[in-house]
C-alpha cells in the first residue's frame, strides 16, 4: 500500500492560526431544538409526524415529495447533544415511513473535513437547487430521491446543523464511525423498515475518508442496526495526500495540457519532477506487485517553522487536509466572513502566492529547459500547487485572476472564472422559516464549513487514511457481499482519477490484487451521449465522467443520475469482466491513461463571459508531440539521494 514518509504541513500561520484560536478561547457548544409537537420517550414511528416538514419552505414554489428532517442522537455516552442532522426525502409518497418495503435506500455525505451535506443536497443532487442570486429552482429532474429513498446528513457531530458539546467533538475517524452507527440505530427507531432494507452510502471529496471507517465500524459491530450493501465514493480521499493530488499531477496535464500553454519543454519538467518525486508509478493489470512507498518532498515554505507543530498536534499527518485547506483559500469569495480564521489566511495565502509569482517573474521561471535531474526546492514535490501556480503566472485565462492573489479552481479545470458564481445556502437555511420547518436548532447558524471537525485539532485528522486497511476492508466487503464503487470526474485537479486508480490497484479484493484488465469500455447516458469509461470486477466498480469535476453531480447531473440508477442501484453490467470477455466491449482508444479534456477554457466575472480555445496548430503540434513522448518515454532509475536542486532560478 501507499505510505507516505515525510509528513506534509498545513501552511504554517494556518498551524499557528488555529493553535492560537483553539487554546485562547472555547469551541463552540451547541445542541439540538425540541419544538412542540415532540413526542415523550424514546425514539419510535410516533416520530415521523413530528420529522415530517409540512411548513412552507422559503421561496420553494414547486412541489416536492414528502421530506423528514432534524437532529438524533449519536448515543455516545457523556454527550447528549452530540447529534447529527438528517433531511430525508421519500421517493414515492409513503416509500419511507413504509413497514412492509424492502426497496433499497440511500445516503448522502459530503466531505471537507467539516463540510455540510446541504451542500449536496443544494448544489449537486438534492430536489432544490440555491442559484447564485439566491433564488431557488427545482432539481427533481435529476435529484437522487427520484432513484430512492435518499437521506443527506451532517456529520460528523458539529458540523452544518448537527450538533455538539464543547468537548464532544470526534477525536478521530473511528469515534466518527462509531457515532454514525449510534446515529442510525436511532434512525431506524423511527423508520424500522430502513433497518432492513439495502443500503447504499454514497459521497464524495472527504467522505473518501469517511465512508470507509463507517463501512470499517459497521463490520466492527456485532448488531449493526442497518443492512449496507454497497457504498459509492466520488473524487474520494481514499489514499494519501501525495497518492491523489501531486502523483496526478502529470497525468491531469496531459487531461489538460492547456494548463501549460501546450508547451512540450514545460511537459518535459513536469514529467521530471513527477519521476523524481516517484510519482510515475505503473500500473499493470493485473497489478505486478504492491506500489511502494512515496517519499514525499517539502518544499522550503513547508519547513520553514511548521515542523514541530506537526510533530506535536499531527496536523496534516497523511497529507490530506492540505490539499482541502488549500481548496478554500482559492475560494474565499465564495465562502462566509463570519468565521475568524478565514480574512486571515487569506491575506496571508495571497500574500505567499505573490511572493512566489514574484520570484517567478525574476527569474524568469518559465520552466523551459528548466529539467536538470534535481527536485525544485521551491516546490518539493508539491506539483499540483506548482502547475496552478504555473498557469496563474504564465497561461491566459487564469492569468487574469492575479490581482485577486491567484485563483484557480481545482475542482473543475476548464472553470476559470473570477469570482465564481457563490456557492451559498446559508440565507435559505438560516431563515427562521426553514429552521422552525425543518427542526433545525436554533443555539448555532449553518455555515457551508466548519473549521474544528476534530475539536482542539481543527481540522486535523489524526486517522491514518483508509488506504492502510483497504483491503482488509474489501475481504470483509468479499465476504459480505458489499460492493464497492469508486467514481471520477475528468477535469477534477484536486483528487484527480488517476489517484484513484493507484488506489483500486494497490488493493487485494476477491483474491486478486486490483483490476485483472485495463478500464476501458464506454458507457452512455440515457440519451446516447458518450458518458466515460466503466469497468466491473469482483463487485468492484470503476466509473470515470466526461466532462465533469470534481462535484460529478453538479457538473453532469444527467450522466451522474444514470450512473446512480443502473450502476450503484441498478444491476447493468457494462463493462463487466466475465473471464475473458468485457460486456459491451473495449475501446483501445480508451484504454490509457488519459481520457482528453475539452478545448474551451472558460473565463468571466461570476457567469462565462467568453471563452479561449488554443489555435488548430497549436494544438495538433502537442498532440503529435504527446503521441510521441508518451510511446517512446523509458523510466530512468530514481537516483538514490532524491537530490533537491538549491537553484530554483532560470538555467
Amino acid at each position: 500500500m501507499i505510505m507516505t514518509t515525510t509528513s506534509r504541513r498545513f501552511k504554517t500561520v494556518l498551524v499557528l492560526c488555529i493553535t492560537g484560536l483553539t487554546t485562547s478561547q472555547s469551541l463552540p457548544s451547541s445542541f439540538p431544538q425540541i419544538y412542540s409537537g415532540a413526542p415523550s420517550g424514546d425514539y419510535s414511528p410516533e416520530w415521523q409526524s413530528y420529522f415530517e416538514v409540512t411548513d412552507p419552505l422559503p421561496n420553494v414554489t414547486f412541489p416536492l415529495t414528502r421530506s423528514f428532517a432534524g437532529n438524533l442522537p449519536v448515543q455516545r455516552a457523556g454527550h447528549p447533544n452530540d447529534t447529527l442532522f438528517f433531511w430525508a426525502f421519500e421517493h414515492q409518497n409513503g416509500s419511507l415511513t413504509s413497514n412492509s418495503s424492502s426497496e433499497p435506500w440511500g445516503i448522502w455525505l459530503n466531505g471537507g473535513p467539516g463540510s455540510s451535506s446541504m451542500a449536496g443536497m443544494f448544489f449537486e443532487n438534492g430536489p432544490m437547487h440555491i442559484n447564485g442570486d439566491y433564488s431557488m429552482a427545482s432539481n427533481t429532474e435529476f435529484s437522487w430521491d427520484t432513484v430512492a429513498d435518499y437521506v443527506w446528513i451532517d456529520q460528523p457531530v458539529g458540523i452544518g446543523f448537527s450538533t455538539a458539546d464543547e468537548d464532544g467533538y470526534v477525536s478521530g475517524e473511528d469515534q466518527m464511525g462509531t457515532d454514525f452507527l449510534g446515529f442510525l440505530s436511532n434512525l431506524v427507531k423511527v423508520f424500522p423498515s430502513l433497518a432492513t432494507r439495502p443500503l447504499h452510502i454514497t459521497g464524495e471529496s472527504y467522505a473518501g475518508t469517511y465512508i470507509p471507517y463507517i463501512l470499517k465500524a459497521y463490520f466492527e459491530s456485532p448488531n449493526p442496526p442497518v443492512t449496507i450493501v454497497k457504498i459509492a465514493i466520488g473524487d474520494g480521499s481514499v489514499g494519501s495526500g501525495p497518492e491523489f493530488q501531486d502523483l496526478p499531477a502529470v497525468t491531469v496535464i496531459e487531461t489538460y495540457p492547456q494548463l501549460i500553454n501546450y508547451d512540450p519543454e514545460v511537459f518535459k519538467y513536469f514529467q521530471e519532477q513527477s519521476h523524481l518525486c516517484g510519482y510515475d508509478v505503473n500500473l499493470t493489470y493485473p497489478q505486478n506487485g504492491t506500489i511502494p512507498t512515496l517519499k514525499y518532498v517539502p518544499s522550503i515554505y513547508d519547513t520553514d517553522s511548521a515542523g514541530s507543530f506537526s510533530s506535536r498536534l499531527q496536523f496534516s499527518k497523511n497529507f490530506k487536509n492540505r490539499s482541502f485547506r488549500s481548496r478554500l483559500l482559492s475560494r474565499f469569495q465564495e465562502r462566509s466572513k463570519a468565521e475568524d480564521l478565514r480574512p486571515f489566511a487569506k491575506s496571508t495565502h495571497f500574500r505567499k502566492r505573490e511572493e512566489r509569482r514574484q520570484d517567478w517573474v525574476r527569474s524568469k521561471r518559465d520552466l523551459t529547459g528548466r529539467a536538470n535531474g534535481t527536485i525544485d526546492s521551491r516546490y518539493g514535490c508539491d506539483l499540483l500547487d506548482e502547475f496552478i501556480d504555473y498557469a496563474i503566472n504564465f497561461t491566459f485565462p487564469w492569468t487574469l485572476s492575479q490581482p485577486d492573489g491567484g485563483v484557480f479552481d481545482v475542482y473543475n479545470i476548464p472553470d476559470a472564472l473570477d469570482p465564481e458564481v457563490p456557492i451559498d445556502a446559508s440565507v435559505f437555511l438560516n431563515d427562521n422559516r426553514t429552521r422552525t420547518a425543518i427542526h433545525a436548532p436554533t443555539s448555532k447558524d449553518w455555515v457551508l464549513d466548519f473549521d474544528f471537525t476534530f475539536g482542539a485539532l481543527g481540522s486535523g485528522d489524526p486517522s491514518p487514511e483508509p488506504m492502510t486497511f483497504l483491503t482488509d476492508l474489501a475481504t470483509n466487503g468479499t465476504a459480505n457481499g458489499v460492493g464497492f464503487v469508486f467514481f471520477s470526474g475528468n477535469d477534477d485537479s484536486l483528487i484527480a482519477h488517476r489517484g484513484t486508480e493507484v488506489v483500486i490497484q494497490n488493493t487485494t479484493f476477491g483474491g486478486i490484487q486490483g483490476f485483472t484488465r485495463k478500464p476501458a469500455t464506454p458507457w452512455t447516458d440515457d440519451t446516447g451521449d458518450f458518458a466515460g469509461i466503466i469497468h466491473q470486477e469482483r463487485n468492484w466498480t470503476y466509473v470515470l465522467f466526461k466532462g465533469a469535476g470534481h462535484l460529478v453531480a453538479a457538473t453532469a447531473p444527467k450522466a451522474a443520475k444514470v450512473f446512480l440508477q443502473q450502476f450503484v442501484f441498478g444491476t447493468n453490467t457494462t463493462g463487466l469482466v466475465t473471464g475473458s470477455t468485457v460486456t459491451g466491449g473495449e475501446d483501445p482508444t480508451l484504454a490509457e491513461d488519459v481520457m482528453p479534456g475539452s478545448d474551451p477554457i472558460f473565463y468571466g466575472s461570476l457567469s462565462t463571459e467568453s471563452s479561449t480555445i488554443w489555435p488548430e496548430a497549436t494544438r495538433a503540434a502537442w498532440s503529435s508531440f504527446i503521441q510521441t513522448e508518451t510511446a517512446t518515454v523509458t523510466t530512468a532509475p530514481i537516483p538514490t539521494s532524491n537530490a533537491v536542486s538549491s537553484n530554483s532560478g532560470a538555467t
